[in-house]
């Protein structure tokens, strides 16, 4: 199960194979290290996946076993968005789940799009980032409440605090670089 994605501790039908995770996890590790694959589990989040080694300095880079996947634009940003909205509310909340509705992961995309008269396409392209985010497994819709979205812990692993310094100094490099409209300034 852990070749095919992050396994959940509080999810149901992830219970046994967390489980074993627990009490096989030296051995378990082992098996992966063996083929150049990590395996982490973040015990205080609640899940465990698999992460390609880095080469050593001088070791030949072994094949590549865990897909990467190449991300939009949109979805990058999503990501690096969720990411921004989890650490505020981890600051004032704590615990629980971070939970989002459709119209407020909307609302945070359409800051950063193109000003346009066309609502409809704006909402159809930020449906779009959604699916492709929840696909990816960093948002989960929650059962009997539609249009309520949970922002997956996981997402933690993937954005560190460095992505989201980096993501932040690119935003005001491009602030500075536009005017009020919202186009790029002549002397770029």
């Amino acid at each position: 199960m852990l070749m095919r994605e992050v396994v959940y501790r509080e999810v149901s039908a992830h219970e046994p194979v967390w489980e074993t995770l627990q009490r096989h996890r030296a051995p378990v590790a082992d098996h992966f290290a063996a083929i150049g694959i990590d395996v982490i589990v973040d015990e205080a989040e609640g899940y465990a996946f698999l992460r390609t080694r880095e080469p050593e300095a001088g070791e030949t880079p072994l094949p590549r076993l865990v897909r990467r996947r190449s991300l939009t634009y949109n979805v990058s940003l999503m990501l690096v968005l969720l990411r921004k909205r989890m650490v505020e509310f981890e600051a004032t909340a704590g615990d629980g789940k971070l939970v989002l509705t459709r119209d407020q992961l909307i609302e945070m995309l359409r800051v950063f799009q193109a000003s346009s008269s066309n609502e409809a396409r704006i909402v159809d392209q930020a449906d779009r980032t959604i699916a492709q985010v929840a696909d990816l497994g960093f948002l989960r819709e929650l059962r009997g409440q539609p249009g309520a979205w949970e922002v997956r812990r996981i997402l933690k692993a993937y954005i560190d605090a460095q992505t989201l310094s980096d993501f932040a100094t690119r935003l005001a490099l491009y602030a500075g670089q536009t005017d009020a409209v919202g186009t790029r300034s002549s002397d770029d």
